[in-house]
């Protein structure tokens, strides 16, 4: 009986220290920044801007605009939680075959940008980029689609929630990271220990702006259910486009798709903008 009993104290402590660990390193199941940056626009032949420009915080981030020629908007890119932005360059080129200037930056502590990475962090990163495209680049708001890959769907819709852009496009986004973690880690109270939110779900509730939901069927870590989730309750106007393919390839391998439903959604949100200043 004692046998037992220490048996059952010892799997309870280590499944408590477990628990520990995930609370205290949390940030590291989180964020997996590259500090390399290997490549630039230049690899897939785009003439590119290198730019600098600083957080409200006084933290000093990095980026690029890719201009294009005769551009229909410019859209303003937040990349997921891995890697930098020199891993992005085959979206860049899709957005720019889109006739769209693109606006690509590293979260603080990506990159070359400064700083160490934090959920309050990403969200003065996304308005500082925000400021810098309207301020400094003089680029009009009814211009601008916010976009948003995996982690960076929740720091868009989070700015797409406080600005009056053309429209927004989450790519693999999840409800939040709480209800995410939780179906990856069915054997931890990941609700419970949670202290990073990225509530996408309750910022998509209140942008009003047309929305454009992608995610393929086929995800391998954020579940096709996410994507549904979030599009059902994104009020009007809204679209949902389907891919296929993996969750760091189904751009890629749907390609065809995932283009021809942009330049829908594009055509559809520049009308749209028309038809409210009219």
């Amino acid at each position: 009986m004692r046998t037992m009993l220490s048996v059952l104290l010892t799997i309870f402590a280590g499944y408590l220290l477990i628990c520990l660990l995930a609370y205290v390193l949390q940030s590291r199941l989180v964020f997996f920044p590259d500090r390399n940056v290997s490549l630039t626009p230049a690899a897939v032949n785009l003439d590119y801007e290198d730019i600098r420009f600083q957080t409200q915080d006084g933290i000093g981030l990095h980026g690029w605009y890719i201009p294009t020629k005769n551009p229909s908007g410019t859209l303003l890119f937040f990349h997921g939680n891995a890697g930098n932005i020199s891993h992005r360059l085959s979206s860049i080129r899709i957005f720019h075959e889109l006739a769209l200037n693109v606006f690509i930056f590293d979260y603080r502590g990506y990159g070359k940008s400064e700083g160490s990475i934090d959920e309050a962090g990403s969200y003065l990163d996304a308005r500082a980029a925000w400021d810098y495209l309207t301020q400094q680049k003089n680029t009009e708001a009814g211009t601008i689609i916010i976009f948003g890959r995996s982690l960076g769907s929740a720091v868009a819709a989070y700015l797409g929630r406080q600005k009056r852009a053309a429209g927004i496009i989450l790519e693999s986004s999840f409800r939040s990271i709480p209800e995410l973690g939780q179906q990856l880690y069915p054997f931890l109270p990941v609700k419970l220990l949670s202290r990073i939110e990225y509530p996408t779900s309750d910022y998509l509730r209140d942008i009003m702006i047309p929305k454009l939901i992608i995610h393929s069927r086929e995800d391998e870590i954020i579940p096709f259910s996410h994507g549904i989730f979030n599009f059902g309750l994104a009020p009007e106007p809204k679209t949902f486009l389907e891919l296929s393919g993996g969750h760091n390839d189904g751009f890629w391998t749907s390609r065809h798709i995932y283009q021809a439903g942009i330049r829908d959604f594009l055509k559809n949100t520049w009308n749209y903008s028309r038809q409210i200043r009219d």
